[in-house]
């Protein structure tokens, strides 16, 4: 059979991702009920985000929390496959609140000049996020907690954030400062709560803020977020404009909570503390924690497990009120984190900031109208898919600048995506910057933290019918594949310039087979706005035949993936600067894996 052609000259008109997305299909389910879709804002649901901070999924922390369970999880949905795209808290809530991933709202770290409350301000998010999307189509909008790293005492007001009827934000630098946190309320003043405990503080700013919404629901619905600080380290700095002098230590938890879970210790999985290092990079320099590390860490998890009790106090008290208020079933309710966390896998000290299963997978439930009780979903789940789910619960049209799609969430939704095989399969997953430790023992000899350059890498998770892999490529071109079926704990790097096996198989093919097809999806995924985000294969493959994985591997296209561009760094950067970030337009196939070409 003669070889399709592959015309590897561009029109970059069609093929440019920085400009308009492709016109892909809008994947949105359409099951909303009529009084949603008639944009009547009357009887139209309200919505509460529980966003916690830096809670883990993989270390057991749901086994700690009653309530969150009770009243949320076995009360709705548990998306068990939920990603962020960024494992770090400013760009993950960014990216969240926007419903883009971070190289397109160029908020990539947490302090300026990358990231941060000034660079979203600066990228033009202040105007054009959530937030105001919602008060525009009649909700009254509440928030209370964190907002972003780097909204301080002294630029709070350089702008105030919009969006909100009320908010009530706690600022750096005492953000993370479990007892000594400070408040600003509205346009008001910041307010010191010295010698209060910060999730106390929240609950009762947050209990008041919904008894308000309630008491103006009649008129219009309420989206209120709550976005407590536990289980992050404690974390003090200097003062507001300093981001390089400051101390991390354990979570403060609320004094009646002080002594639980005193035997508790991090889960000791396979990866746990591991005899060979494993990764790339500078992960893969670690060396094994010794026994006074093992157990500072395992009271540093301890100590997580306690900041959370208070939490999760908040959880029952706030279900408790909307039912005594009467509006809890007309009330979707979203639980997640900003991140994941990691504690000894790896030889790793406690910390985020890679692309493994720890950091990058969190806790993700839903309850509400129309959501069946109890139940566990397997579809692949991001952040990125957060803000059109809450357009789609609100009844509004998806914004084309979406790089995700709405989660299903009734039980009709479930089995048409189901029946359609129709959702993503993949996670784009992205950092850019330093990495760093936060435990008692990561201390640098100067008694600082320990920070790590050249943590700047693109990264993909793809879960599909027979396969469930993750593939990297660093800034220093160094590469990882992990096939998590048979590695679950992803310490057996597959990568032929690590494993020097260029003749082993993986998923039934020649392994180069597979990564052919890998690093062209992420190729496409690195720079994607839009559908092109949700829809990648379609990018490399405009016939449509290709949506998988599993498609993607038909022999007929080998040539053309052999040939293809990939992807690489030119060298390292701390930021977003695309001229380092190496190729960004894939070759296109031009024809179909049915075409009868002879």
């Amino acid at each position: 059979m003669r070889i399709l052609a592959i015309n590897l000259i561009l029109a970059a008109s069609a093929l440019a991702l920085d400009q308009a997305p492709l016109q892909l299909q809008d994947s949105s389910s359409g099951n909303i009920p009529d009084i949603i879709r008639n944009n009547d804002t009357h009887g139209r649901p309200n919505i509460v985000f529980i966003l916690v901070d830096d809670q883990d999924l993989q270390m057991d922390s749901l086994s700690y929390t009653p309530h969150t369970n009770h009243y949320i999880r076995d009360q709705g949905v548990f998306y068990k496959n939920h990603f962020v795209t960024t494992a770090l808290c400013c760009p993950s809530r960014v990216s969240l609140w926007t419903g883009k991933q971070a190289h397109n709202t160029n908020v990539t770290e947490i302090y300026p000049p990358y990231g941060g409350y000034p660079k979203f301000v600066s990228e033009g998010h202040n105007e054009n996020w959530l937030p105001l999307w919602l008060q525009d189509a009649g909700y009254n909008t509440y928030y209370t907690g964190k907002l972003f790293n780097a909204h301080t005492v002294d630029n709070y007001n350089l702008p105030f954030a919009k969006g909100f009827n009320t908010s009530d934000f706690v600022l750096d630098p005492y953000t993370y400062q479990y007892l000594h946190p400070v408040y600003q309320r509205n346009h008001d003043p910041p307010i010191s709560y010295s010698g209060q405990h910060t999730i106390d503080v929240l609950r009762k700013k947050a209990l008041d803020l919904l008894d308000d919404a309630v008491a103006e629901s009649h008129e219009r619905p309420f989206f209120l977020t709550i976005a407590p600080i536990a289980p992050h380290s404690n974390f003090e700095m200097t003062n507001a404009s300093d981001y390089t002098t400051f101390r991390f230590s354990a979570p403060i938890p609320l004094e009646r909570h002080k002594d639980l879970f005193p035997e508790v210790k991090v889960p000791r999985t396979e990866h746990f503390n591991p005899d060979q290092p494993s990764g790339v990079n500078w992960i893969s320099t670690l060396p094994q924690q010794n026994q006074s590390s093992i157990d500072s860490n395992d009271e540093f998890y301890r100590a997580r497990l306690r900041a959370l009790q208070g939490v999760d106090e908040i959880v029952e008290q706030i279900v408790q009120r909307l039912e005594d208020a009467g509006v809890l079933d007309n009330t979707y309710i979203f639980y997640t984190s900003d991140n994941g966390y990691h504690i000894g896998q790896h030889r790793l000290h406690p910390g985020k900031e890679c692309g493994f299963e720890e950091d990058i997978r969190v806790p993700m439930f839903i309850r509400g109208p129309g959501i069946p009780s109890g139940e566990e979903v397997g579809f692949v789940t991001t952040h990125i898919d957060l803000a059109p789910t809450i357009f789609e619960i609100a009844g509004l049209d998806l914004k084309e600048e979406f790089d995700g799609t709405p989660v299903p969430l009734t039980a009709r939704d479930v089995e048409e995506e189901k029946l359609s095989k129709g959702r993503h399969e993949h996670v784009n997953v992205e950092y850019w910057g330093k990495a760093g430790f936060e435990g008692e023992m990561s201390r640098a000899p100067d008694g600082g933290p320990i920070a790590f350059r050249n943590n700047t890498y693109k990264a993909l998770r793809v879960l599909g019918e027979g396969y469930n892999l993750y593939y990297s490529v660093w800034c220093t071109n160094e590469h990882e594949l992990y096939d998590l079926t048979t590695d679950p704990y992803e310490l057996n790097n597959l990568h032929p310039s690590v494993s020097g096996n260029i003749e082993q198989k993986l998923l039934g093919y020649p392994i180069q087979k597979v990564i052919s097809r890998l690093d062209a999806l992420l190729l496409v995924l690195k720079s994607c706005k839009g559908l092109t985000c949700v829809k990648p294969w379609e990018v490399l493959h405009p016939a449509g035949d290709v949506q998988t994985l599993s498609d993607a591997l038909d022999d007929v296209f080998d040539v053309f993936y052999d040939e293809q561009i990939k992807v690489e760094y030119g060298w390292c950067e701390e930021g977003y600067i695309v001229e380092a970030e190496g190729p960004q337009v894939p070759a296109i196939y031009q024809g179909t894996r049915w075409s009868d070409w002879w």
